[in-house]
């Protein structure tokens, strides 16, 4: 009876290991979802809007998005084991929507190559990696906080908010 409980456990968290669950919650819940809803605002904002700022001291709506792709490389690379691409500092000169709209999507390509290969034990295998890893997701949520009242003001209907009224 024993052998049987223990063999039932043992399968029961090698099932569970195999499955992935914080890394493929992280990835399908969290980064797809505000990968859309950032690359979607890109496209949203009319090209005039790029420079749009809410108020004096806050950035542009394209400084935003830089800013999003300039940490995806930085964390990406992180969870790559590879050197920042100079696409990261590039990004912080790009103003038009094009531009900015483009890097962007490379960003997130980059990083979703990335996620390809990340397992719940790579995730927490050391700080650096669980901070990039979770920087990832939780800085994109951030700024796509901050865009949407960009989007609103300007009579944009925010991505996440449209995808719920279909």
């Amino acid at each position: 009876m024993r052998t049987g409980i223990l063999a039932s456990c043992v399968l029961a968290c090698g099932t569970l290991n195999a499955q992935q669950h914080l890394t493929s919650t992280a990835t399908e819940r969290y980064f797809n979802v505000v990968r859309r809803n950032l690359e979607a605002s890109a496209d949203a904002m009319p090209a005039e809007k790029f420079g749009f700022r809410l108020t004096d001291g806050q950035m542009t709506f394209a400084e935003w998005l830089n800013h999003a792709t300039q940490r995806n490389y930085s964390d990406c690379a992180v969870l790559k084991s590879e050197p920042v691409s100079e696409k990261e500092k590039q990004a912080a000169t790009l103003k038009e929507k094009s531009e900015v709209s483009k890097a962007l999507k490379d960003s997130f390509a980059y990083c979703a190559d990335a996620l390809k290969t990340m397992t719940d034990e790579k995730a927490v295998s050391s700080d650096r990696v669980s901070n990039a890893f979770l920087h990832l997701v939780v800085h994109n949520n951030e700024i796509y906080g901050n865009i949407v009242g960009y989007l609103r003001v300007s009579g944009i209907l925010p991505p996440s908010t449209a995808s719920r009224k279909k």
